[in-house]
């Protein structure tokens, strides 16, 4: 049977970072995990030697024409995203997404994929630094700016940089399971799932000094979501006025307080999904969204898909 083949894209201006990851993700054998590893492969757009970014060069075994066999194809960044990327790598791109290949890229990897219009229509996201940019050159995609990665099914797209991890682990565990996912995420030494969008990251005023009423609030959330929780018991924890606590939490999070919360019950009921001892109403019950109903509308909302999706699809118990 033929092996999944993943290829990464090189260019001249290479952004090393995100080709590594991929390279990490993909490249290594891992017959610790026991299951029928992807290939991978590197193919230049372009002919030559090919500058990276720390200055080191990089040569490509593979022409473009190999985007024709290829499962999965990676954009990891492109090197400037006011620079149209070449009509014939266009070209190939869409031929791939027509033969129903996966189409992903990381950062500003986007602007190509968005160049080759296999993004028109669809949710996609990016660095938060290009979100405005690709929002205004491109109307016709939904701009998800806030978001680490946003997955389509068939086209992929990861924010800035170390968001690239999220969406490439995503794809192992749409591949191979939960189980895989996890042992690959150690392996890397990072965390399986990493919660929360952009807005965390974007640069914003320090929030400001409050003994650490916010921190020890947070801690005693986490370990007590399944409790009812409103703004004003929450202010009057954290010996704040509910004001206050709205912007303190905007400042430290990038969220507010209600959907902060929202998305630590679906950390924890992603959790307890993958674990098949746990039935649903539980996952309702200790995560506190307290019925089937709520708990089905947030998951959906946050993660895009049902529990019970998500469960058959990363629930320990799949056979891999």
């Amino acid at each position: 049977m033929k092996k999944h083949l993943v290829v990464a894209l090189a260019y001249d201006r290479l952004c090393t970072f995100e080709f590594g990851c991929t390279v990490e993700l993909f490249a290594l054998e891992r017959p610790e995990l026991g299951v029928d590893w992807y290939d991978f492969a590197v193919c230049a757009i372009e002919p030559g030697t090919i500058r990276a970014a720390g200055g080191i060069t990089v040569q490509a075994p593979y022409a473009p024409e190999l985007l024709a066999l290829a499962d999965t194809i990676v954009i990891p960044g492109w090197r400037d995203a006011d620079e149209a990327p070449p009509p014939a790598l266009l070209e190939l791109l869409r031929a791939a997404h027509a033969r129903g290949a996966r189409l992903c890229s990381i950062c500003s990897g986007v602007f190509v994929l968005a160049a080759a219009g296999v993004l028109d229509g669809q949710h996609a996201t990016t660095h938060w630094r290009y979100a405005a940019k690709l929002a205004q050159r491109h109307p016709r995609i939904r701009v998800e700016p806030d978001l680490l990665y946003v997955d389509n099914g068939q086209v992929i797209t990861a924010a800035g940089s170390a968001a690239g991890l999220d969406m490439l682990l995503h794809l192992v565990r749409r591949d191979y399971g939960a189980r895989i996912g996890n042992m690959v995420a150690q392996r890397l030494v990072i965390a399986p799932h990493r919660e929360g969008g952009q807005a965390q990251f974007v640069p914003r005023p320090l929030a400001p000094n409050d003994g650490g009423r916010l921190s020890r609030l947070l801690d005693w959330l986490r370990a007590n979501l399944a409790l009812p929780h409103t703004v004003a018991a929450m202010a009057e924890r954290a010996a704040m006025s509910p004001r206050t606590l709205q912007r303190q939490f905007q400042q430290a999070t990038g969220l507010g307080p209600v959907d902060w919360l929202i998305r630590e019950r679906i950390a924890l009921v992603k959790e307890l999904l993958e674990s098949p001892e746990v039935a649903l109403a539980q996952v309702a019950e200790r995560s506190g969204f307290g019925s089937m109903e709520s708990l089905r509308h947030h998951f959906r909302r946050v993660a895009g898909t049902t529990p019970g999706a998500y469960r058959k699809r990363f629930g320990l118990d799949k056979a891999d």
